[in-house]
């Protein structure tokens, strides 16, 4: 088995501009993996903290003066890797060395041990003997916080080519949907910049249900029928308008508010007009019961948990028990480690919660998420269309489209 031999770190920046942290671990010499952090806008509440106090300088400094502790530890052992970090942060939230250094150390270390047994990091990272492509499914039309001031409430609308059986046209789709919209938007409005979100997802300005209607009018000038060759979905990110001290939902950008019972209705009927494959956080990130009524009004969509289960397997047990959800996001560097996102990962498979493998909204050009997204079953891969750094991922799973592990679709 491949050991770690050196391991570093240094300062650069992700698709936002932000300053990130990249960790390189090499084993034996010569095997090396390379990982930048990414971060969300959107951030759930109960999530991993990036980095301790805001500073990936701080992270650096812990890893410049711990790394001899990682020196000739097997890279292909996640739980060695993952108790060697907990041991410089007992804290829930890494809040001491800081997420976003424990999501590098733990992939670096993996795509390293992938290189030295000669096999692609999904192969590395799970002992199935076959694999199925999860779909990609992008932001076309983004608002909230991905996006400035005068685009929809909404943080994201999503494009997802559920007639595709390969990955080639999955793909392909996605983006003609994306192109189309643009099309659409610019004949709406002639003064529209082409300006986009964080995601890749055009930034209108447009309120809610009319940016709705538009990508469903790129979707049918295609030719495409919604539920049939491609899907839409919602991320809401209810967090981010619900209100605690008014116990409302304020769409300042839509002028109006929702009380608890009027949110769920809000959501559940754009679900329905807009034939909806998949909602994201319809709800704000502490409404379990609230989430456990869109789930049981609507099995056949995947009423999905981002802020609500922030890659948590605790709160994904409790999520579990009420039937918050039927689909969860994992996003590794909410959970921290590698190690803890697939024992995430486990506890929904083992429990039929579909899993949709994410970006953030501040990336990198790194295309490792399309590996774990492959290595954990997930359904979806929520990669964006568009942008140098959402494009990495998609061209990656295009590289794999002739591996012979890997076979067709998944069964969403």
């Amino acid at each position: 088995m491949s050991k770690i031999t050196s391991i570093e770190g240094r300062i650069l920046y992700n698709s936002r501009g932000s300053k990130t942290i990249e960790v390189d671990v090499e084993s034996d010499g010569k095997f090396l993996g390379r990982v930048c952090a990414p971060s969300g806008a959107s951030v759930g509440k109960y999530e991993a903290v990036s980095f301790p106090n805001g500073k990936p300088e701080e992270s650096l400094r812990i890893l410049k003066e711990n790394y001899q502790k990682f020196i000739g530890l097997e890279s292909s052992d996640l739980k060695s890797i993952h108790d060697t970090l907990k041991d410089l942060d007992n804290s829930e939230n890494y809040s001491i060395i800081g997420g976003a250094l424990a999501f590098a150390v733990t992939i670096a270390s993996t795509e390293s041990a992938s290189k030295a047994a000669g096999e692609p990091l999904f192969k590395t990272l799970s002992s199935e003997s076959s694999f199925k492509f999860p779909f990609p499914i992008g932001n076309i039309l983004g608002g909230g916080v991905h996006a400035g001031p005068g685009t929809p409430d909404i943080q994201e609308i999503l494009i997802c080519a559920t007639g595709s059986k390969t990955i080639e046209e999955a793909i392909e789709t996605n983006l003609a949907v994306h192109k189309e919209l643009r099309n659409i938007l610019e004949k709406e409005d002639p003064n529209f910049t082409n300006g986009r979100g964080d995601e890749g997802g055009w930034a209108p300005k447009l309120e809610n249900q009319k940016a709705l209607e538009i990508s469903v009018k790129a979707c049918e000038s295609l030719g495409f029928t919604l539920g049939k060759e491609v899907s839409l979905g919602v991320d809401f990110a209810s967090s981010t308008q619900w209100n605690e001290e008014k116990q409302k939902y304020v769409y300042d950008r839509a002028g109006f508010e929702n009380s608890t019972g009027e949110q769920i209705d809000f959501a559940a009927n754009i679900i329905e007009k807009y034939k909806l494959i998949y909602a994201e956080d319809a709800v704000h990130e502490e409404a379990f019961q609230d989430m456990s009524e869109l789930t049981a009004k609507f099995p056949n969509v995947l009423i999905t948990g981002d802020d609500l289960i922030v890659t948590n397997k605790d709160i994904l047990t409790k999520a579990i028990d009420s039937k918050s959800c039927n689909a969860a996001i994992l996003k590794v560097n909410q959970a921290g480690t590698l190690y803890d996102a697939l024992e995430f990962a486990n506890v929904a498979n083992q429990n039929n919660i579909r899993l949709i493998t994410s970006h953030r909204s501040g990336e990198s050009n790194d295309s490792q998420i399309s590996h774990i997204g492959i290595a954990t079953k997930s359904k979806m891969l929520k990669v964006g269309v568009v942008g140098g750094e959402r494009v990495a991922k998609l061209n990656e799973l295009l590289r794999l489209s002739g591996h012979g592990l890997i076979r067709g679709m998944a069964e969403i």
